[in-house]
């Protein structure tokens, strides 16, 4: 005799209303967490040193391409917005915990690169629960792209990864986010002092890098290094020449659209916006007038955005 379905079992809703508290709990699991995420940059941290170090030197990637299912970035972005950022800062202090480590046992700790990069991305063809890694040196620009690139791809149903050297091309069918994009600066702990936040005038405390997005510049990339204690960022209407202003080329940009202040006492920089639109780390600063700025702190290893069009990063010099 044929076993007779339930009410539920028969409009579909079964899964929905008569799951068992095992099989939810089972199911929550497996979303994507930021502890998860976390762990992943940590290990490929790991297998990265394990696999590009020679003789008595450590050798590490610098960028770090982690890509997720598309609907798995989706949820976790909806419920988790920002924590991408926060779980780049956490890695990059464990990266230098583990460095430190092997410096102590006598170990050579050169970096190939003056910053770390964190892309957090989704691709179509990634399954739920799907993760994968492309980890890169970021070489001097005569290095051939190409030769320091892998991939490695942990479909969920086996758990098993794959790794192989794959050419720069494949990065196109990947989906890239500006929420999902972090740079921050290598900085050697053992070098930061009280001496550094003393220095006179003439030398930078820090650094501001743009690319400019307008097409007569074909995206240049602009350093500016911050030798006063007060700048102004202004766009293409300003005049070239003055020490106090970094200039960027673009219509994009007001002029002026940002002053820049560094406090000696609190050893801190401000931030005032006078443009229509300027966005601090993800949180829309109030525009204010030349005469009466209004100021916002300005840690380094932030990013400004002006009129949702050109990013702006600080850095420590």
């Amino acid at each position: 005799m044929a076993e007779q379905k339930s009410f539920w079992q028969r409009v579909g809703l079964q899964d929905w209303f008569l799951k068992d508290p095992a099989a939810r709990q089972k199911e929550a699991a497996a979303l994507l967490t930021p502890e998860e995420v976390y762990r992943f940059v940590l290990q490929k941290f790991e297998e990265s040193i394990k696999a590009l170090s020679f003789a008595d030197r450590i050798v590490f990637y610098h960028e770090y391409i982690i890509c997720f299912n598309e609907e798995d970035y989706k949820d976790f972005m909806a419920n988790r917005a920002g924590l991408f950022g926060l779980i780049a800062h956490e890695a990059v202090k464990e990266f230098y915990e583990v460095l430190e480590r092997h410096r102590n046992a006598g170990k050579n700790v050169v970096p190939s690169a003056n910053k770390w990069v964190f892309r957090f991305v989704s691709h179509p063809d990634y399954a739920r629960g799907d993760k994968g890694f492309i980890g890169k040196l970021l070489p001097d620009a005569g290095a051939a792209k190409e030769d320091n690139l892998r991939v490695t791809y942990i479909p969920r149903a086996t758990g098993i990864a794959q790794t192989r050297d794959v050419n720069e091309q494949i990065l196109k069918g990947f989906h890239y986010y500006s929420e999902g994009y972090y740079e921050l600066p290598y900085i050697d702990p053992r070098g930061i002092t009280d001496r550094d936040w003393n220095q006179s005038g003439s030398q930078a405390r820090a650094r501001l890098e743009t690319v400019v997005p307008d097409k007569a510049y074909s995206g240049k990339k602009l350093e500016y290094l911050i030798t006063e204690d007060d700048i102004i960022v202004s766009g293409s209407e300003a005049k070239e020449g003055s020490k106090a202003v970094f200039r960027i080329p673009s219509d994009w940009v007001n002029t002026p659209h940002l002053r820049i202040r560094y406090d000696g006492k609190d050893r801190k920089f401000y931030l005032a916006s006078f443009g229509e639109k300027t966005v601090l780390n993800e949180q829309e600063l109030a525009s204010s007038s030349p005469d009466k700025p209004e100021w916002t702190e300005l840690p380094l290893n932030s990013n400004i955005v002006l009129n949702g069009i050109v990013g702006i990063n600080i850095f420590k010099a």
